[in-house]
């Protein structure tokens, strides 16, 4: 079995500096100030590590990303805490800080991150749907579901979960939905997208539903994350606007080399940057990583997400955590959540996921927002332009 070299994980012969008498403390560069990154430096430098983090933004955090622009906090990136037990590692932290949550949803939601009380969804011409008609169709969402298991156990290859649903409707045809109940069932396969943040014919059938996903339900960040960000990084060795370009691995030692030209050593380095930024082979290593984990970084995925935070001077909309539009396939269905629910703040944040997130990222902020609120009027008329976005 191939093991990494000795400097690009905390391993066995830091061990050896720390037992020796009147040795300086073992050095670590961690590379990458996103929650891992800082939260690795943290842990290290809590049990006397020397620690230097470099990042190549301007700004830590990565994927988490609070903005206040609008006067007040809007998670522009991570926005949850997904499982609210003492299990989360970042529970117990963020109830030390006293930031609150709002919970969206409790372990057994078929939708994860939301109970289906919480919404309100609309059709085509702007008719609200009955809750009733919601609940039963979540009901047949779930068994359709749970009839996916059965497919997979019959067959050893994968295929993606949306060729196992049409199995199951076909063997099951009093779960086939028609109508009002389908365009809602199309809805509950959105959201499902969201949750992956990728299109169910990308979603694995043998490993859709294997993650562990906490106990506990999942809070919304009210405060945002960014309290979270700046007490993990306090009083830290960190180094912005540092764009590593390669890692060497010499007489034990790690050089760290950065594109401005300058470099750092260290006993060992901690990696923790995007799995994009490995795909795209922006860092060198010397010696090459071995082919175990550059075939992992080639065969893993990753999804994509976006957000349009919209501010407005009043609230026209019902008072649910989340707004929806149903439709014919899934892709053309939407979804906004509601902040002013959890925080008191006049925001809806449409959220879309999967391909259309990457057509998304060819308009400009304002076809974004134009094409944005051209939804949110099919579902509401009434509504008004946005003040902020």
């Amino acid at each position: 079995m191939d093991q990494p070299p000795n400097g690009f994980a905390a391993g066995g012969f830091l061990l050896q500096h720390i037992d020796g008498q009147n040795a300086s403390p073992p050095s670590v560069i961690v590379i990458g100030g996103g929650i891992s990154g800082i939260a690795a430096a943290r842990a290290l430098s809590n049990a006397s590590f020397k620690v230097t983090l470099l990042e190549s933004r301007d700004r830590l955090g990565g994927r988490v990303y609070t903005d206040y622009s609008f006067g007040c906090p809007i998670d522009v990136g991570a926005s949850w805490l997904h499982g609210v037990c003492n299990e989360n590692s970042l529970a117990p932290l963020i109830r030390l800080l006293g930031l609150r949550l709002y919970r969206t949803s409790g372990d057994n939601s078929v939708l994860y991150d939301h109970d289906l009380e919480s919404y309100a969804l609309f059709d085509k011409d702007g008719r609200q749907v009955p809750q009733e008609i919601v609940t039963k169709v979540g009901k047949t969402f779930e068994k359709i579901l749970k009839e996916t298991v059965k497919v997979r156990a019959e067959h050893a290859d994968d295929m993606p979960l949306i060729q196992a649903i049409s199995i199951v409707l076909d063997r099951n045809p009093q779960l086939k939905l028609e109508g009002l109940p389908y365009e809602v069932l199309q809805w509950c396969i959105c959201r499902l997208e969201a949750w992956f943040a990728t299109d169910v014919d990308n979603i694995s059938l043998k490993n859709w539903d294997q993650e562990h996903v906490l106990t506990g339900g999942h809070g919304l960040m009210v405060h945002g994350f960014d309290p979270v960000i700046k007490t993990l990084a306090r009083d830290l060795d960190i180094h912005l606007n540092h764009r590593v370009t390669k890692i060497i691995q010499r007489y034990n030692k790690t050089i760290v080399c950065v594109e401005d030209g300058t470099s750092f050593v260290a006993d060992a380095a901690i990696i923790t940057v995007p799995l994009g930024v490995l795909k795209a082979n922006i860092i060198k290593f010397e010696p090459e990583l071995p082919e175990w984990k550059l075939s992992a970084i080639a065969d893993l995925g990753v999804g994509i997400e976006n957000k349009i935070a919209l501010r407005f001077n009043t609230v026209f909309w019902p008072n649910v955590e989340v707004l929806g539009r149903v439709a014919p396939t899934s892709n053309a269905c939407g979804y906004f959540l509601n902040l002013h629910k959890a925080t008191g703040h006049p925001v809806l944040v449409c959220m879309v996921a999967g391909r259309f997130a990457y057509e998304f990222e060819k308009l400009s902020d304002e076809e974004s927002v134009e094409f944005v609120m051209s939804q949110l009027k099919k579902m509401l008329p009434g509504a008004t332009e946005p003040v902020n976005h």
